[in-house]
């Protein structure tokens, strides 16, 4: 495992006990953004990194019965958190690496990834892969519950323009990276890119 798979199973082991009830009020935006992403009742779709899974629920009600949800998490604790919630109950939950999925290609119609993008070790690559497993023309959502000025004001940062998420950066990386942005939408209490797989 990379040192950068590491610190980020460290950073979030530590932290999952007590992650849902640090972010309390958390669960409309989730179901917001999930309502944006279009999904369609028998949709397949991946949650990549879940962690507690707080996008499972309203990912299940998108789908349906008949439609897919998987839950991936690079760290056991977690996913741990997910089933000590019952979110299992509303997909199949998978540890494993978000850099390597262990899904076939073009198997799903859609991605949903919270706080995903900054914690990828190679963006590009890392956004290749996420395209590998969609269909073309199904959908990849980015989504933050807070805005990139409020996240780092949180953390106690400014803003800077080599922001990854700053759609100026954003726009092209996922260009080379088999997605077409389509909508981008970055407020003090939201952060939700939307992007459809191009071939």
């Amino acid at each position: 495992m990379s040192d950068d798979h590491t610190r980020v199973q460290e950073f979030f082991a530590a932290r999952a006990a007590d992650w849902d009830s640090r972010f309390p009020d958390d669960g409309p935006a989730y179901a917001a953004a999930v309502a944006d992403l279009g999904l369609r009742e028998g949709d397949r779709v991946l949650d990549a990194g879940c962690g507690t899974g707080r996008a499972l629920t309203p990912l299940r009600a998108a789908v349906g019965p008949a439609g897919v949800v998987v839950g991936i998490d690079l760290t056991p604790d977690m996913l741990q958190a997910a089933v000590q919630a019952g979110r299992d109950r509303d997909a199949r939950l998978l540890l494993a690496d978000v850099t390597a999925l262990p899904l076939r290609s073009r198997s799903l119609d859609a991605v949903f990834g919270a706080g995903l993008i900054s914690h990828l070790p190679h963006p590009a690559e890392n956004l290749r892969e996420l395209a590998r497993v969609v269909r073309p023309g199904g959908t990849l959502a980015l989504f933050h519950p807070i805005g990139r000025a409020a996240l780092a004001a949180r953390h106690g940062r400014q803003m800077t323009p080599d922001d990854l998420r700053a759609e100026p950066n954003l726009r092209p990386l996922l260009a080379g990276s088999g997605w077409r942005l389509t909508s981008y939408v970055d407020q003090d209490d939201r952060f939700l890119v939307l992007a459809v797989r191009e071939g």
